[in-house]
């Protein structure tokens, strides 16, 4: 997004510059192509902007349900640890009964 903006500085001091070689900034100067120029460079800017704001949209929702599902194989994990430790107890239990019957 920083390079973005940047590209987007840049662009904007070429066009400051192109502008005032050719009008010296009068305003008697400015001409229907000026305006041409300005609508396009908007235009080409909106786009952009859309373009990349449409990607990292994306990427960001994408990035978010790794992160869910993550969450959930944790959750699912511990489910599973627990149950083998309930397991293992259980079985430690029938194992210590059958070493030492009580009759």
């Amino acid at each position: 997004m920083k390079s973005l903006s940047l590209t987007g500085l840049v662009l904007l001091a070429v066009s400051a510059l192109l502008f005032y070689l050719t009008t010296d900034f009068t305003v008697e100067k400015i001409t229907l192509s000026h305006m041409m120029g300005i609508m396009a460079g908007v235009g080409i800017g909106l786009i952009i902007g859309g373009t990349v704001g449409y990607v990292s949209k994306g990427s960001a929702i994408k990035a978010e349900q790794k992160k869910k599902e993550f969450k959930q194989l944790q959750k699912d994990k511990e489910e599973l640890e627990k149950q083998a430790a309930e397991i293992a107890k259980r079985e430690a239990e029938l194992h210590s009964q059958n070493q030492n019957p009580q009759i």
